[in-house]
C-alpha cells in the first residue's frame, strides 16, 4: 500500500524524478579475449532417490567356470609324464591369474608357471606347470 498525506505526495514526486531523469546507463564490460567461453554453471552433488543396483554383482568366473576340463589326448599326457604339466581347457575370459588360483582351489596343488594360447577353434588352452616336489 502506498504511504497517505504529505509522504505519499514526496514519494511520488521523487518517482516522477527518477523516471524523467533515466539515471541507468548500459555499460560496456571490457572483453579480453576474441573466444567466447560459457560461464561455469552450478553443478549439484548427486542425491539418488532409490539404489540403481539392488545387490552386488557375483563374480561370472569362479574356479568351476576357469576350468572347463582336463584335455587327455596323447601329447597332454605326453606332457603329464615327462614334463610334470597338466593341460586344461579353460574359459576363454580367464587369465593367468585366475587360471592359477582356479587349479590350487580345486585340486590342492601347487604350480610353477602357467602358459595359455588359444587353438584355432577359439577356445583357451592351458599348460599348467606343476612344482617338483
Amino acid at each position: 500500500m502506498a504511504p497517505k498525506g504529505k509522504d505519499a505526495k514526496a514519494t511520488a514526486s521523487k518517482a516522477a524524478k527518477a523516471v524523467k531523469k533515466n539515471t541507468w546507463k548500459k555499460s560496456l564490460k571490457p572483453r579480453f579475449s576474441v573466444v567466447f567461453h560459457r560461464p561455469k554453471t552450478v553443478k549439484r552433488t548427486r542425491d539418488p532417490k532409490y539404489q540403481r543396483k539392488s545387490a552386488v554383482g557375483v563374480e561370472k568366473l569362479d574356479q568351476y567356470a576357469v576350468l572347463k576340463c582336463p584335455l587327455t589326448t596323447e601329447s597332454a599326457m605326453k606332457k603329464i609324464e615327462d614334463n610334470n604339466t597338466l593341460v586344461f581347457l579353460v574359459d576363454i575370459r580367464a587369465d593367468k591369474k585366475k587360471i592359477k588360483k582356479a587349479v590350487q582351489g580345486m585340486y590342492d596343488i601347487q604350480t610353477k608357471k602357467i602358459n595359455t594360447l588359444i587353438r584355432p577353434d577359439g577356445q583357451k588352452k592351458a599348460y599348467v606347470r606343476l612344482t617338483a616336489d
